[in-house]
């Protein structure tokens, strides 16, 4: 029998601070190979190659900001063909854009309070400083922290705007498909990608799997992004579906392997539900 062949989209080159995408891809690509052919390509070529694989893989291809127009070419070619895309393409998360914050907050869920319009923005509890971010943002691009004075002129539906939470760490819950893999944390607020094995209790996991049931994945890899915030309580910071960076390379060598295993189990998976 033929091996499957796998497209997978990365950018390389892709400067993100505090971490190396090339390094994870590498490894990542250089294990699948053991049991799929293999080729990587740029997220700008993807449209050009895809129909000659049994599939597409999307891992970190970068901000979708740096290149809107080869993405939308790339959705919209998928679902034209039905072409089978990983992570599958039917997520409301970050792949949807960041709607869902203001969305999960309205309804109750444990989010960081989110608004994005002048009319809700008393639904936010006072703080001495807001965050405020585009909707269409990523990797804290065009994050600005501002008084509650400036939030009337700047909540016009293209931004979300949030109480400035002094949470004590972030920690990030990883899962591929519905399964729970791995749990990592930053001890130093500032330095968010400084991280460190995270043991989670039964409450932090029933927090994660509310969001990964509310999602409408079921074939892929998806990150919880939350802070603990002064109460103790986990927030919901951001929920991603679309290309998670993994931070393997800060895994012991035999949580590594049994991701990378449960990886290519939901691929195998995904081949054959296809």
């Amino acid at each position: 029998m033929p091996r499957p062949r796998l497209l997978y989209v990365t950018d390389l080159a892709y400067p993100a601070r505090g971490r190396r995408y090339c390094d994870e891809d590498i490894e990542l690509t250089s294990r699948l190979c053991a049991e799929f052919d293999l080729a990587l390509c740029h997220p700008r070529d993807a449209v050009a190659l895809m129909d000659a694989f049994d599939a597409v893989v999307v891992r970190n291809s970068g901000p979708v900001l740096g290149y809107r127009d080869a993405y939308d070419a790339f959705r919209g070619h998928a679902l034209r063909t039905g072409a089978r895309v990983y992570n599958q393409l039917t997520g409301r998360a970050d792949m949807a854009g960041k709607q869902y914050l203001p969305d999960l907050s309205a309804a109750g869920f444990p989010v960081v309070p989110t608004v994005d319009r002048a009319a809700d923005l008393e639904r936010l509890p006072r703080a001495e400083r807001y965050v405020v971010k585009p909707k269409l943002g990523a990797d804290s691009i065009g994050l600005r922290v501002v008084s509650g004075d400036a939030l009337p002129g700047l909540a016009d539906g293209t931004v979300l705007v949030q109480p400035y939470v002094d949470f004590a760490y972030e920690v990030s819950f990883y899962y591929v498909d519905h399964d729970f893999q791995y749990a990592l944390y930053a001890p130093d607020p500032g330095r968010r990608w400084d991280l460190q094995p995270y043991e989670p209790t039964p409450d932090d996991l029933e927090f994660a799997r509310r969001f990964i049931d509310w999602n409408t994945v079921g074939h892929g890899i998806q990150r919880v992004d939350a802070c603990r915030a002064p109460g103790g309580e986990l927030l919901l910071v951001e929920l991603e579906d679309l290309n998670p960076y993994l931070s393997l390379d800060v895994l012991p060598q035999d949580r590594r392997d049994a991701f990378v295993a449960a990886l290519t189990a939901s691929l195998h998976r995904f081949l054959a539900a296809a």
